[in-house]
């Protein structure tokens, strides 16, 4: 049997996916106007009745409270909605009128209602119209917890919501995941890496009752942490080591990412990591880490080529900071209100340039310097010296006598003046504007300084309904891959709905209450009886819950691309477990780089590291705007050309190549066969530590039996052909090691590479 054949004998003796039951779309009993109406009007009429007024129809809002119940223009004894009458309702009797000409949505916009959703419209009026204000905008509160019928299933407050949301609908939880595979999870989720071998000698035969806290709090406790949560912050904050656009010369901003994995490490309250970033340098007698940690705004794109309108991208850079601070802290689309009022969320475009004005002070060009004088950064910056570093920001991995200059954020002594834009061109202007904030969000009042430090103030208010239920949701989506809000980069009209919204209020009023504790809310999901449920998916749940939106099964999610990777590296032994320091270039095909961006400057040829550094954590991997590391790509991260909250998920033929011809993955299993004969143990035992030390558990028994057939088959073949074997060895950078046979280590090098492509392997 081939290797990828016996790739799918394996994967066939696991869960396979079925395509996804539909869900129960019956008209509720009692119809809330946010959960029910509200998506079916944005969705459907919005477009043309909703907040932009350029584009509205009729002079006909139905995004207000007011206009959904004011008289028609042309009719003062016709209203759009006459609460408990909905044959008197014009809003419901356009919905269902037969004459072309009369029906709303317009034949010709080529949207329209399915009979369940005028249903719901009909009930809705009929119940007394309820009207409520955008559940994401109205400030979050504690609710009682729900109660249940399995009363000894919850372990602690999250479980009593999904718990009830599961009766609500006919489900019951899986019994808990087997202690190997919450052990390999809590590893994957809290450090992107696979439980080491000391750490699986400690805990795999621990029965002690605690012994599942105890794992949690040494994990969350490792500087792994760090690094796995500052992972996903790089994608929020567009960190790249180039500045992109054509040139696309080389940028220090490693010093920050450095400083994001110590603000993990530390647990800086999440209120004050978002203010340092935000405004660190308006701080009272702001110290150094404060002022590196600006460097979250200077993360964007930066133009060195010759010819450019200054101004131009100069407001480019102030838009990105912007839509960052959107999409980043509101979890709001901020970007569709640059030209015009926002088609679907209350925000107006003069709001859109009151928040830019916060942004839009930094004593900086559109044009930054000269391509070939890479050692500098663009002012305002920071010189980071040896001193200076030794003395007061010692997690910065620099060598001595090495230079690093840091882009940072400053604010001019003489504000500028900032206009709205008109059609968000750079050189129309129109009235000018002061800083200000969506009043439907919460309005920026006078106790706030008008800068980015009050605007920071603003974000942490109490009384701000954005800033925790978006961080929460996020915290939610990076461990159950989903977040309660599955758009968890959209919270407006146009997002998804929250599947448990009273448990996402919980969390995020708890979260706030208990000074914004990153690791106590990672905790707190941690224990929790949904987080260590089984993973298995029986025929009901499949089809009434494929996703898991319900979370009646545990977590089941490819691994990131990141992870992938590191798992590679990490369960072979090869990983260089260094934390910080500057961007490594590891394998990536020949000549990419000169194909993709035939520019100039010192990027324009990929200068693949040597030794030790090929094997750092994919953390560190140099990302180079127009080529980003091709790898990462296939696995679905972003570009980093601007902030992404969420990534998607894709499956295609390059990930499966990749998976099965990776050099980085073919190097780690020849390294790995090495080491393990090296032990002098018969096939079946190294197999058995191959398992161990991929998926954390001993391989079944027909496993160990298909996987041993195999190997056999490979040894066999390839000591008859010892020029195939030295071949499939001489990949990668790492010495081959001596006085090992090596058709053996061929062998068992396959065999392992069979192992890495199994879907438990690759799945956390």
């Amino acid at each position: 049997m081939g290797s990828i054949g016996l790739v799918l004998s394996l994967i066939a003796l696991s869960e396979c996916a079925k395509a996804p039951g539909a869900l129960n779309n019956a008209v509720p009993d009692v119809v809330d106007f946010n959960f029910h109406v509200k998506p079916i009007l944005s969705d459907r009429c919005f477009k043309c009745h909703g907040p932009d007024a350029q584009k509205r129809e009729a002079n006909l809002r139905l995004d207000t409270k007011e206009g959904l119940f004011q008289h028609l223009k042309d009719a003062k004894n016709q209203f759009v909605i006459v609460p408990g009458k909905p044959e008197q309702s014009e809003l419901y009797r356009r919905l269902v009128h037969e004459d072309p000409e009369q029906l709303m949505p317009p034949p010709n916009s080529n949207l329209s209602l399915n009979e369940n959703e005028k249903q719901i419209l009909r009930k809705w009026i009929a119940q007394g119209a309820k009207y409520r204000k955008h559940w994401a905008f109205i400030p979050p509160q504690k609710t009682t917890l729900p109660k249940v019928r399995l009363s000894d299933w919850p372990k602690n407050e999250i479980d009593h919501f999904t718990l009830a949301k599961m009766e609500a609908n006919g489900l019951k939880p899986n019994e808990q995941a087997e202690w190997p595979k919450l052990i390999r999870r809590l590893s994957l989720d809290l450090t992107g890496l696979p439980p080491s071998d000391d750490l699986l000698k400690r805990y795999l035969n621990n029965t002690s009752p605690n012994a599942y806290k105890k794992l949690v709090e040494e994990l969350l406790a490792s500087p792994r942490f760090g690094e796995r949560m500052a992972a996903y912050w790089l994608d929020i904050a567009r960190y790249a080591d180039s500045h992109g656009y054509q040139d696309d010369g080389p940028r220090t901003m490693w010093p920050w990412r450095d400083w994001v994995i110590h603000a993990f490490n530390k647990n800086i309250p999440y209120d004050k990591f978002v203010t340092w970033q935000l405004a660190g340098d308006l701080l009272p007698k702001a110290n150094k880490e404060q002022i590196l940690a600006t460097g979250f705004n200077r993360n964007h794109k930066i133009t060195q080529e010759g010819g450019v309108i200054d101004e131009e991208y100069r407001v480019e850079y102030v838009t990105d900071r912007t839509n960052t601070f959107g999409k980043a802290f509101l979890g709001l689309t901020l970007e569709c209100s640059k030209c015009h009022d926002h088609k679907y969320d209350p925000i107006s475009q003069k709001e859109y340039f009151q928040v830019f004005s916060f942004f839009n002070n930094v004593p900086e060009k559109g044009l930054y310097g000269v391509i070939d004088l890479v050692s500098l950064g663009d002012p305002p910056n920071m010189i980071l010296y040896d001193k200076t570093i030794k003395d007061t920001l010692p997690f910065i991995n620099k060598k001595k006598g090495d230079t690093a200059i840091v882009m940072i954020m400053q604010d001019m002594p003489k504000p500028r003046t900032t206009y709205i834009l008109k059609r968000g061109q750079y050189d129309l202007h129109g009235d000018s504007v002061k800083q200000g904030t969506p009043k439907s969000v919460m309005a920026f009042g006078n106790q706030y300084d008008p800068n980015r430090l009050g605007l920071a103030k603003w974000l942490f208010e109490a009384k701000n309904p954005l800033t925790a239920r978006v961080f929460v949701n996020r915290i939610w989506m990076e461990i159950f891959g989903m977040g309660i809000v599955k758009s968890s980069d959209d919270f407006g009209n146009q997002g998804e709905l929250p599947t448990h919204p009273e448990l996402l209020d919980w969390l995020a009023v708890d979260f706030r209450e208990n000074g914004w504790d990153v690791k106590r809310l990672v905790r707190q999901i941690l224990l929790s009886a949904t987080y260590q449920q089984s993973n298995k998916i029986d025929a009901k749940k499949r089809e009434k819950d494929f996703d898991n939106r319900l979370l009646a099964r545990g977590p089941r999610l490819r691994m990131s691309a990141e992870m992938l990777r590191d798992n590679w590296l990490a369960s072979s032994g090869l990983m260089n477990h260094e934390i910080g320091g500057p961007s490594v270039k590891p394998y990536q095909p020949e000549g990419l780089w000169e194909d993709t961006n035939p520019g100039r400057g010192p990027l324009m040829f990929y200068k693949q590291d040597r030794l030790q550094k090929l094997y750092r954590r994919s953390l560190y991997t140099f990302w180079k705007r127009t080529a980003p590391p091709p790898f990462m790509l296939t696995f679905d991260a972003p570009m980093r050309d601007y902030c992404v909250a969420k990534r998607v998920m894709t499956n295609t033929p390059l990930q499966a190549l990749n998976m099965l011809n990776d050099p980085q993955m073919l190097e780690a299993a020849r390294f790995l066969a090495a080491n393990l004969l090296k032990e002098g143990t018969n096939p079946e035992t190294q197999i058995k530590k191959v398992f161990l030390r991929i998926m954390a558990r001993e391989p079944l028994e027909k496993e160990l039996k298909e996987l041993s057939q195999y190997y056999q088959i490979r040894y066999q073949e390839l000591a008859k052909d010892r020029k195939k074997a030295e071949k499939l060895l001489a990949i990668g950078e790492i010495p081959q090691a001596k006085g090992v046979d090596m058709a053996k280590c061929a062998a068992l090098s396959e065999t392992i590479q069979i192992v890495y492509n199994l879907d438990e392997a690759i799945t956390r």
